[in-house]
């Protein structure tokens, strides 16, 4: 199977980039293609529609979210790119329908989307609300799951660019996890199912992004949907769709997501599982906070009158500004730094630190600066 050609193929290319909205896939969901098996589930606070995509035929049921944190829409993209595919007609996609019975909520959280925060409209994590179902939206999440009853569980995220593949310097582009069912964090077989699931995707991406791919901490909470739902006796997968070298758009990562979806129905559908995974699972590295942004070495300052050579680091925020989303610079950390990687590195060999404010950078400042006035560098990038 060329993964790569079939991206190509069903790119679902309307949408991009990172300020993924309800206006911008409601037209998606209204084409005459799809709009048969699309239905309003439910309401946000903000009264905006939750909508569900079901398809197929198949015995094997798969339940996929995805923005439940609303500034996280990488994985909505690659989900309708994979709803493009189980609209294309291919042998591929007909393998697929009888298999499998799809049921999507491509937006959980249309408020966050619109806000581009994680949080909903009253500010409540649905992540942390699977217990108490305070929220309208994991009122849905959780109603539909009772209904479905679902084989396979998919919950679809985006990390930050701070995560790294444990050491290495790598980033984590795509990272995955089964989640705990108890505190002791044992494997039964429902978590089994899962590990040996995220192993078997795990050997297909590394012939793309070698090295980074990891895992994320299973540290138990049941307050957390994958959690509850491993605890109720359905596999979980947490998808967490992660940086990939200058991708700040989240292009690249998408494709992977795309991949990964395709290889783990592929998987089930051929009975490819891994068994006994767990080793396999293991290997794959933890997720490490281990990146920044920008990184700048050997850089001169003058500090309270003595010279001396250290290493600072900024990082973007993801500012929402008139309905884009600005990736601003912010000076964050000063100091050795190690153990600690940067996506762009900038080595300034003992050159002098300048800005238009005290010639020291400052937590929390605009990266905007100059070494030794002659290289300047604006938004954290340097300008020629």
């Amino acid at each position: 199977m060329n993964l790569e050609e079939l991206f190509n193929q069903n790119k679902e290319e309307t949408i991009q980039g990172r300020y993924i909205t309800l206006e911008n896939i409601e037209p998606l969901l209204k084409r005459e293609s799809l709009k048969n098996d699309v239905k309003i589930i439910g309401e946000s606070v903000l009264g905006k529609p939750i909508y569900s995509y079901q398809k197929g035929h198949g015995k094997l049921k798969i339940y996929l979210w995805s923005q439940m944190h609303g500034n996280e829409s990488t994985t909505t993209k690659a989900l309708f790119d994979f709803i493009n595919l189980l609209n294309n007609g291919s042998d591929l996609a007909k393998q697929l329908l009888d298999t499998f019975t799809f049921y999507c909520i491509p937006m959980l959280n249309p408020d966050g989307a619109k806000l581009y925060t994680r949080a909903n409209a009253n500010e409540i994590d649905l992540n942390r609300d699977s217990q108490n179902l305070t929220q309208p939206e994991s009122k849905v999440l959780r109603a539909i799951f009772e209904e479905f009853k679902p084989d396979y569980c998919f919950n679809l995220h985006d990390q930050r660019t701070i995560f790294g593949v444990s050491d290495t310097g790598k980033p984590a582009t795509v990272s995955f996890l089964a989640p705990s069912y108890n505190e002791e964090r044992e494997i039964n077989d429902t978590r089994l199912k899962a590990i040996n699931l995220i192993a078997g995707i795990n050997e297909v991406l590394q012939n793309y992004i070698p090295g980074q791919v990891g895992r994320f901490d299973d540290s138990f909470n049941i307050n957390c949907i994958g959690d509850t739902f491993q605890y109720l006796g359905v596999p979980t997968l947490l998808f967490e769709a992660g940086h990939f070298p200058g991708d700040y758009e989240r292009e690249i990562t998408r494709k992977h997501i795309f991949f990964s979806l395709v290889s783990s129905f592929n998987i089930l559908s051929e009975n490819d599982i891994v068994s006994n995974g767990n080793d396999k699972y293991l290997n794959i590295p933890q997720n490490k906070v281990v990146f920044f942004d920008f990184m700048y070495k050997n850089i001169k300052i003058n500090y309270d009158g003595i010279e001396i050579i250290t290493n600072f680091v900024a990082q973007y925020k993801e500012e929402l500004i008139d309905n884009q989303i600005i990736f601003n610079a912010y000076i964050v950390e000063v100091g050795d730094l190690e153990n600690y990687f940067g996506h762009n590195v900038y080595d300034a060999k003992g050159a002098l630190y300048r800005d238009d404010f005290n010639n020291y950078p400052n937590k929390d400042q605009k990266a905007n600066f100059n070494l030794d006035g002659k290289v300047f560098f604006v938004n954290g990038t340097i300008i020629k």
